[in-house]
């Protein structure tokens, strides 16, 4: 094992609440250990499983859709939790996170722990700017990856 701990966000900034998971990671730039990799990802299988290519502990910020919307809400789930989400949640993608991590699971290249620091969003419709909700949240969401990063390079047992 490495140690190495990278941090994805997931989204497209020019899609509304969608840009959830880049913001939080370039708000995570100098509130993070040394040597935690941070990188932005639309999503698209393939290049996250490069992105997490060799690293013990994958942190993913992602946007989800819910039945009923609630814009700004907060939810931890575990590779396993996303592969049995139900229909009320969605990826904000057209292959969403469900669908990667069969393909991740299909190729023996899941990482040793994955964790998924998820928001339910708004609109992902084409435009800057997240929406007030979110807006309002997401210094609690980074709090909560900065957290769990810490926790990954052994300096924070609490979480």
């Amino acid at each position: 094992m490495s140690g190495r701990v990278v941090v994805i966000g997931v989204g497209n900034p020019l899609r509304g609440d969608d840009g959830v998971g880049p913001a939080a990671v370039e708000a995570l730039r100098g509130r993070v250990p040394d040597g935690t990799a941070l990188a932005v990802s639309d999503g698209e299988p393939a290049r996250l499983l490069d992105l997490w290519r060799g690293a013990d502990t994958v942190v993913m910020v992602e946007a989800l859709r819910s039945r009923p919307a609630r814009p700004g809400e907060l939810h931890i789930l575990s590779a396993a939790d996303v592969a049995s989400r139900t229909a009320a949640m969605a990826s904000t993608h057209a292959l969403g996170l469900e669908e990667c991590l069969a393909l991740a699971e299909a190729l023996d290249r899941l990482p040793p722990r994955l964790v998924v620091h998820a928001m339910e969003v708004a609109g992902v419709e084409l435009g800057e700017g997240l929406s007030e909700a979110v807006q309002s949240a997401l210094p609690e969401l980074i709090d909560r990856v900065a957290a769990a990063v810490r926790k990954a390079h052994g300096l924070d047992r609490r979480q």
